[in-house]
């Protein structure tokens, strides 16, 4: 037997390499992998919104059984009686705060008169809550009064922006008018009734001492009646008018 012997006479280029056919198959069972894990996710991302939103809606349906159930406990006439009284209470609430004593007006310019000061009128405005506006006209013994009148009705924080104006000595005393705003806080009627005015009665400065006293004014012959002639310390003037506009 002979050795060496090929097995075909075919001959064949020994230069040529042998391509593998498997390298194209590989990728694309990667590329196929990837969308089968991409499609996988995506299905089971879909199915747990779907889930998770029907889970919200049977909590909030659960909720507002629960809620409902509640409010069945309770009587609800009993409910809509004390929604009027808390209604008609903050009503009350805001009125009061709102309302003003004339009263406590009244007795402020009586602690603050001076009792050589008499006044003959008065009338007052209350169309504007937020200034009442106020006129006066009166008789003093002589000037000094109008003078400290002046300085208590300043310090008093009930009469504000006071103008004295006519000013006229005449035979039975020196004639004046007087024309202001009355601090709506100072006669707050609750406020007043707290004692948390601003000005209260309270908190005044009396007038206690006369003018004529620190500076005795001109003697008078005359036998005209004076309305000082009362006591000493006591105002006796007539009864003040008063008109107010609503």
């Amino acid at each position: 037997m002979e050795v060496g012997v090929p097995n075909s006479f075919i001959p064949h280029d020994a230069t040529t390499p042998t391509v593998s056919s498997h390298t194209g198959a590989g990728l694309m069972d990667l590329v196929t992998l990837i969308a089968v894990v991409l499609f996988v996710a995506s299905g089971a991302l879909a199915v747990g919104s779907f889930l998770y939103l029907q889970f919200v809606n049977n909590q909030s349906v659960q909720d507002q059984n629960e809620i409902k159930a509640a409010q069945a406990a309770f009587d609800p006439s009993l409910i809509q009686q004390l929604t009027r009284l808390d209604q008609r209470m903050n009503s009350a609430e805001t009125l009061l705060s709102a309302h003003i004593a004339p009263s406590a007006f009244f007795t402020a310019l009586n602690k603050m008169t001076l009792s050589s000061i008499s006044f003959q009128s008065l009338s007052f405005s209350a169309s504007d809550p937020k200034g009442i506006a106020l006129q006066m006209s009166g008789i003093a013994r002589d000037i000094n009064a109008v003078a400290l009148q002046a300085d208590l009705f300043g310090k008093s924080g009930v009469i504000t922006d006071a103008i004295f104006s006519g000013i006229n000595q005449q035979v039975d005393g020196v004639h004046f008018s007087v024309a202001g705003y009355v601090n709506p806080a100072s006669i707050n009627y609750a406020a007043m009734v707290t004692g948390q005015s601003s000005a209260g009665v309270n908190q005044l400065p009396t007038a206690t001492s006369s003018a004529s006293a620190a500076s005795p004014g001109p003697s008078s012959s005359q036998n005209t009646p004076s309305p000082f002639s009362g006591a000493a310390g006591q105002q006796n003037s007539p009864q003040p008018t008063t008109t107010s506009t609503p």
